[in-house]
C-alpha cells in the first residue's frame, strides 16, 4: 500500500461494481430508446468512468467503458481508454505501438480485450498462466522493460510479485520488487515488507537499506531506528558489536537503485575533459544530471542520485533531494 495521492488509486470493488451496473443499465436504455440515446450514453459514460476510477483491477470495468466509447463513436476517447489501460499494465512499448495505425472504432475494443487476455489484471488469473519457470523468466525480462511508475501499475505488479513469493521463488521476488520500488520509491509499506524479508534471511545490510528507505518516505514510523535498536540489543547479548552499513555500501545501494529506476536507457557518456577532476566541475555535472533526469520525467532516478550525493556529504544536493521527493509524492504516475 502507498500513502498520499496514491491512495486514490486503491481499488474499491463495491463502488466499482455499483457504477458498472449503472453504466450497463444506461447502455441498454440507449439501445432501447433512440430518442434519448445520446443522454443515456452520457450517463453510461459517467458511470463507466467512475467504475474504472474506483476499481481499475476489474477487467469488466474497462470493457464496459470501452464499449460506451465505441457506441458513442468516440474514437479519441477509446484511444485514451487504451492508453490509460496500458499505463496500468506498465506502459508496455509493444502495446503502445499497436495504437499507431489502428482504426479505433473498428478494432479498439478487440485490442483492449486481447491485451487483458494476454495480461490479466487479476493476480490469480495471471499466476495460472505465468507460474511456470519458463513463463516467469519471460516475465522477469519484460518487467525490466516496463515503466512501472504509475501507482496503479505498482498495485497490479505488486500483487503478481506476491504470487511469485508465495510460490517459493524469493530470489526472483527480491530482484523484481526492487525494480518495482525503484519506479515508485514512496511505497514505504513495500520497503518495510522487503526489509522484514531480508531481516528474516539474516541479510542485515539489505534490511537496513530497506528500512532506511521506508523511514525516509514515512518518518512517522521509524522502521530504521527500530531495526537499529533490535540489532544493537541482539549483538550486545551476543557480546558483539553491530554497525549500520558504511558510506561506500550505502552509495553502492543508491547507485543500483538509480539504475533500476531509469525508465529508458541513459544517454551516451560524454568524453572526459581535462577539468573533470575539479570539484566545481563535478558538482556542475552532477547538478546537470539531476536537472536532466527531472526534466526527462525520471524523478525516481533523480531521487536516488540526490540521496547518494547527500550521503557523500554534498550538502548542495539537499535541495534537489527535497525537490525530487516532493515530485514523487505529487506524481499520479
Amino acid at each position: 500500500m502507498e500513502s498520499s495521492s496514491a491512495d486514490l488509486f486503491h481499488p474499491r470493488r463495491s463502488l466499482g461494481n455499483r457504477h458498472r451496473t449503472q453504466a450497463i443499465k444506461f447502455l441498454e436504455l440507449a439501445d432501447a430508446d433512440p430518442e434519448r440515446r445520446d443522454q443515456n450514453l452520457r450517463w453510461a459514460e459517467q458511470n463507466a468512468r467512475q467504475a474504472v476510477l474506483h476499481d481499475f483491477t476489474n477487467e469488466l470495468n474497462w470493457t464496459v467503458l470501452a464499449d460506451v466509447k465505441r457506441k458513442g463513436g468516440d474514437a479519441g476517447g477509446l484511444r485514451a481508454v487504451l492508453e490509460d489501460l496500458f499505463c496500468v499494465l506498465g506502459r508496455d512499448p509493444e502495446l503502445l505501438s499497436q495504437l499507431d495505425e489502428i482504426d479505433m472504432l473498428d478494432a479498439g475494443c478487440e485490442l483492449l480485450n486481447g491485451a487483458l487476455d494476454a495480461d490479466p489484471l487479476d493476480a490469480d488469473a495471471w499466476w495460472e498462466g505465468n507460474g511456470a519457470d519458463d513463463e516467469l523468466d519471460l516475465f522477469e525480462q519484460r518487467m525490466f522493460k516496463l515503466d512501472l511508475s504509475d501507482p496503479r501499475a505498482n498495485v497490479i505488479f505488486g500483487r503478481r510479485l506476491e504470487r511469485v513469493r508465495a510460490g517459493g521463488d524469493e530470489e526472483r521476488f527480491i530482484r523484481l520488487v526492487r525494480r518495482l520500488l525503484a519506479h515508485r520509491p514512496v511505497n514505504h509499506e513495500a520497503w518495510g515488507e522487503l526489509g522484514r524479508l531480508h531481516e528474516r534471511r539474516d541479510e542485515y545490510d539489505d534490511a537496513w537499506f530497506c528500512y532506511d528507505q521506508a523511514q525516509t518516505h514515512f518518518p512517522q514510523i521509524p522502521l530504521r531506528d527500530r531495526f537499529r535498536e533490535r540489532m544493537t540489543q541482539a549483538m550486545d547479548r551476543a557480546g558483539r558489536k553491530w554497525s549500520a552499513p558504511d558510506q561506500d555500501a550505502r552509495e553502492q545501494f543508491l547507485t543500483k537503485m538509480q539504475s533500476l529506476a531509469l525508465k529508458v536507457s541513459p544517454p551516451p557518456i560524454q568524453a572526459a575533459t581535462g577539468d573533470d577532476e575539479e570539484e566545481v566541475e563535478e558538482v556542475r555535472e552532477d547538478e546537470q544530471e539531476l536537472a536532466r533526469l527531472i526534466d526527462a520525467g525520471e524523478t525516481a532516478a533523480a531521487f536516488f542520485l540526490a540521496r547518494r550525493l547527500v550521503t557523500r556529504g554534498e550538502s548542495w544536493a539537499g535541495e534537489w533531494l527535497e525537490r525530487a521527493s516532493a515530485k514523487l509524492q505529487d506524481e499520479p504516475g
